[in-house]
């Protein structure tokens, strides 16, 4: 092998400025003089050709443009673990020339002696390693371990490691490394491109303690990570976004612990492939941001019932995805313990026009949902939202063969499956009354105007007052109507409604941003007033 080339270059991973590559090809180039490495670039903008030059292809790309040549001199490999930790945090053989040379210290014009001084400076370093328990080497072209044992010696409390953006070619090297920390509990490879292994091999128990590890941007496929996972046993995070993983498995024996999986950016052949993954027994996290999938369905339950997939799962991300019915929101509710959902940029968002309706319907069909893209839902929120959806979707209820007999109530199943928790719905607050069902009317002034008693019921010399006031009042403005009537100032005064059709329940309006709509005040209802 030529001077500046390690032996084992082939396959290696390389920077050269601020590009990154791997080299496919060591040798000769025809017509050209001494040795060169045929990188094949992660930028393909980065190459000129495929790996042929002259009629000859000395090594393969995946992209037609994503190859190049260069000389051995050019190409980084990469320094030691241990060597970039020193560089990062300052505490490497230069930066101790403060000293002086050798072993003086200069004192103005007169040098000073001290007899074992290098001893002295290098004890200093280690204590200052062995005191490092959160380390990061991100960018600073790690390839490989270093000298055997050498990590544990002088870096013995680290517990969290972003090796990030390196030079790392292979998990071997990420075995060797973690091997000699003890207590890690948390690592970060991503952003390096490495060789995996392909077989079950020996389990190593570096990781016997890792809670958490990001492995995004690295080509992992997910069959390797089931491979991998073996020595992974009390994993309890992650990261896997940007690796081109479509096909799932079954962890049948590895990642039971796992209570958080990021799979965004990976395009999955179909929103089936989650079912492949549903019994993991502690998930209560996923995040499928930009995976592809346009549907979601738990075909083990049905209307009303709950899932045994995902029993766990607490919080779930589906943003920036195809899902366009919203019978995949239906479906949501069937998983019994989901209480926060983002689902942001999805094309069934722009079947409905009005945003504060949209995020109405998706709180009416999730029951137990508490935080919807990123917002906490008020119980107040949620109960003006399953008004509005039970009076919406009355008339198509009535229509599908609902009705307020008990006995004769049997809506069809097309309704049924469109609308699955409009029973329980009409459980708790009642089958809808004729007057209540207003469907979608068109937002003229009319039907926006709203006809309320106000009473003061702790003041009877105070007489009710009857108003017409617009549903987008807000509460604010509604206490300066009534500091104009009753002369109090709307910091003193308390707002509750008690509803037409539902007497005996008295529903505080304690939010002076929200409009009366947001409570699902109607015509006929009684504003109470107390100070």
């Amino acid at each position: 092998m030529a001077a500046g080339v390690p032996p084992d270059a082939l396959g290696r991973r390389v920077s050269c400025g601020t590009d990154y590559g791997t080299v496919r090809y060591v040798g000769s180039v025809s017509r050209t003089a001494g040795i060169w490495l045929g990188v094949e670039w992660d930028d393909p903008q980065r190459g000129k050709h495929d790996g042929s030059y002259e009629g000859t292809q000395y090594f393969k790309c995946r992209h037609p443009k994503g190859g190049s040549f260069i000389r051995p001199n050019k190409a980084n490999f990469g320094v030691d673990f241990l060597t970039a930790v020193k560089d990062r945090y300052g505490l490497n053989d230069k930066q101790d020339v403060q000293y002086g040379t050798g072993n003086t210290v200069v004192f103005g014009t007169k040098t000073v002696e001290f007899v074992g001084m290098d001893s002295v400076a290098e004890q200093q370093r280690q204590v200052q390693l062995n005191k490092l328990v959160d380390i990061s080497v991100r960018e600073c072209a790690v390839s490989h371990a270093g000298q055997e044992e050498e990590i544990s010696r002088t870096c013995a409390n680290m517990r969290h490691i972003n090796l990030s953006k390196n030079l790392i070619s292979s998990w071997e090297t990420v075995i060797a490394i973690a091997s000699q920390v003890q207590n890690l509990e948390t690592l970060n490879v991503s952003e390096n491109k490495m060789r995996f292994p392909s077989t079950s091999t020996f389990i190593s128990s570096a990781f016997s303690n890792l809670k958490i590890l990001a492995l995004n941007q690295t080509e992992i496929t997910w069959t390797e990570v089931l491979l991998c996972a073996q020595g992974w046993p009390v994993l309890e995070e992650l990261y896997l976004s940007s690796n081109n993983i479509t096909v799932l498995e079954r962890p049948d024996t590895v990642l039971q612990t796992l209570k958080l999986l990021d799979l965004s950016d990976n395009q999955l052949l179909d929103g089936n492939q989650l079912h492949l993954i549903a019994q993991l027994p502690r998930l209560e996290q996923l995040i499928l941001r930009n995976t592809g999938i346009s549907s979601i369905h738990f075909p083990d339950a049905g209307f009303g019932c709950k899932t045994k997939m995902f029993p766990s799962l607490k919080r779930l991300a589906i943003n920036d995805n195809k899902i366009s019915q919203w019978s995949s929101i239906n479906e949501l509710d069937k998983l019994p313990s989901l209480r926060a959902l983002q689902c942001n940029n999805n094309p069934f968002m722009d079947t409905e026009k009005n945003p504060e309706t949209l995020i109405q319907l998706i709180i009416a069909k999730i029951s137990q949902l508490e935080v919807l893209n990123n917002c906490e839902i008020l119980p107040a929120e949620r109960r003006g939202a399953e008004l509005d959806y039970r009076k919406i979707f009355g008339k198509d209820w009535l229509e599908a063969g609902g009705h307020w007999n008990p006995e004769k109530n049997k809506p069809s199943e097309e309704f049924l499956a469109a609308h699955p928790r409009y029973t329980a719905l009409c459980l708790k607050y009642g089958a809808p009354e004729e007057g209540e069902l207003k469907g979608r009317q068109p937002l003229t002034l009319k039907n926006q105007l709203l006809t309320l008693t106000i009473k003061c019921p702790e003041k009877p010399e105070q007489k009710p007052v009857e108003k017409k006031l617009p549903e987008s009042m807000t509460i604010q403005k509604v206490k300066g109507l009534l500091y104009r009537l009753l002369k109090i100032p709307g910091s003193e005064l308390k707002l509750s409604y008690e509803s037409s059709k539902l007497e005996g329940k008295e529903v505080e309006l304690d939010n002076d941003l929200k409009p009366l709509q947001f409570y699902s005040i109607e015509s006929g209802d009684c504003v109470l007033v107390r100070w």
